[in-house]
């Protein structure tokens, strides 16, 4: 997330690097750093917005090393198999299964 947030503030850079090539005014300046601070507190925003979106896809992104890559089986069908297969669950009370 911080490489989205630094290609962003380098992107407002260098728009703004022409712009300040020429000798700016007191006002101009003052603009530019009203709007570079709102710029930063605008992405600080939006990254803490997206931050546990973002922790919740680094953890299902962990969970696929828990798998061999998939499969495709001559009749079309794609398999998924685990690196360590689960272990089965405990017959239900009664033996029997509900479908």
């Amino acid at each position: 997330m911080t490489r989205i947030a630094t290609t962003a503030a380098l992107i407002v850079t260098l728009g703004t690097a022409p712009v300040l090539a020429e000798e700016p005014s007191g006002d101009f300046k003052e603009g530019m750093d009203l709007l570079s601070q709102g710029t930063r507190l605008l992405f600080q925003g939006l990254l803490s917005e997206i931050e546990p979106a973002l922790r919740e896809l680094e953890g299902a992104l962990n969970d696929l090393n828990a798998y061999h890559p998939p499969e495709v089986l001559p009749n079309g069908d794609i398999i998924l198999r685990r690196k360590t297969p689960l272990q089965p669950a405990p017959p239900a009370e009664g033996g029997e299964i509900e479908l």
